[in-house]
């Protein structure tokens, strides 16, 4: 199975935070199946620790690197992907992760529940 992982996802995954299901932690640690980390979720972590909304490691992009994960380009296909979808959510982070999801064919590893109503393939964090 392909995965995606939303941004806080990612961030419970690298911080081993207890909010992580025991289901999403398990499908993330099979080495069956491919996680990719969008290029959104890092620009997202990115913007949020500038902001000083978040605290991040210096070695960040290391810290990435040392993942089993595979990274995940923002491409054309996909921001034409966005305008297909309803409104169902505001955020343009999660509204991207949505759409490289729907095209991709992966499935979505989020806490949000809101994005269920788009209809992607979801295991719940």
């Amino acid at each position: 199975m392909n995965l995606l992982l939303d941004t806080h996802v990612l961030l419970w995954w690298l911080n081993g935070h207890p909010a992580l299901s025991k289901m999403s932690h398990a499908a993330i640690a099979d080495g069956e199946n491919l996680v990719f980390v969008s290029a959104v979720s890092v620009w997202e972590i990115r913007i949020k620790a500038a902001l000083g909304k978040l605290t991040i490691p210096r070695n960040f992009k290391r810290v990435l690197e040392s993942q089993p994960f595979e990274m995940l380009n923002i491409t054309v296909d996909h921001a034409h992907a966005i305008g297909d979808l309803p409104s169902h959510h505001r955020d343009p982070f999660d509204r991207m992760i949505v759409a490289q999801a729907k095209v991709e064919g992966f499935t979505l590893v989020t806490h949000d529940a809101r994005l269920k109503k788009y209809r992607v393939p979801i295991i719940e964090a």
